[in-house]
């Protein structure tokens, strides 16, 4: 299939999938003319991969664990597992973070707020 077609199948823009490529998601072949042809498992692949960047994983990441699938699924296999749990723990760490900025925040517009409505 063309990237067009691929594209249209998943709704993502050619743009992104040569992205995608270009940092060894999903891969290609070069037809004599230069243009772009993927096999029946592209959609899959895209699809896998969109749901692993939806998951805050950057895409060094999704590079490493593209091989180690179980399936058509979103299923990997058990070696991957402790590679997962440490991005889980970051993702909770940054989450923790931007919840103390937000309390920080607010704390400044309560303050803020109280000020000039005494003023």
């Amino acid at each position: 299939m063309k990237i067009g077609e691929l594209s249209r199948e998943t709704g993502v823009a050619v743009r992104l999938l040569r992205y995608y490529e270009a940092q060894g998601l999903l891969t290609s072949h070069r037809s004599e003319g230069g243009h772009r042809h993927y096999g029946p498992e592209a959609p899959a692949t895209v699809a896998r991969i969109r749901t692993l960047l939806a998951a805050g994983l950057p895409t060094r990441v999704i590079r490493e664990l593209m091989p180690c699938f179980v399936g058509d699924g979103t299923e990997v296999q058990a070696c991957v597992l402790d590679h997962l749990r440490t991005q889980l723990a970051e993702l909770d760490a940054r989450m923790a973070d931007l919840t103390q900025a937000r309390a920080a925040l607010g704390d400044i517009l309560d303050a803020s707020t109280r000020a000039v409505a005494h003023a």
